[in-house]
């Protein structure tokens, strides 16, 4: 049980340092609304497809964003046609090997975490998650 509570905290963890990010975006760039707005304007080339923002290294990708903090720490996001942040166990299991001290869980205790996360945590499609509206 003690790698499921494990795998919990890691997911609990992605979940906060992905409202920390959107925070500090936010913050940095007034006209984004959304996470997802990154993209778009990288796309638009209003900004860089990769820079420095704030405490944030990003680089926009395919269908998301890959940010690394001032530590080391990555988040990957993916998002969604709406727009909604979306995840899989990949991206997970990259943020709990960024941090400061590793956190290295197997697929199925991940996926144990993330089933124990319902609501909070809604699978979009076979695989991907989002965090409930």
């Amino acid at each position: 049980m003690e790698r499921v509570e494990a795998a919990r905290d890691l997911v609990l963890g992605y979940v906060r340092a992905l409202n920390a990010i959107d925070e500090a975006m936010r913050v940095a760039l007034p006209s984004l609304e959304r996470l997802v707005d990154v993209v778009g304007l990288a796309r638009s080339r209003r900004i860089s497809r990769s820079d420095h923002i704030g405490t944030y290294f990003y680089k926009a990708h395919g269908a998301g964003c890959r940010f690394v903090s001032d530590n080391g720490t990555e988040v990957d996001v993916d998002f969604a046609a709406d727009g909604n942040e979306v995840f899989d166990l990949w991206r997970l299991r990259r943020y709990g090997l960024s941090l400061p001290e590793p956190v290295d869980v197997t697929d199925q205790d991940m996926r144990s975490a993330v089933q124990s996360l319902q609501p909070l945590l809604t699978e979009v499609r076979p695989g991907w998650y989002s965090v409930a509206n």
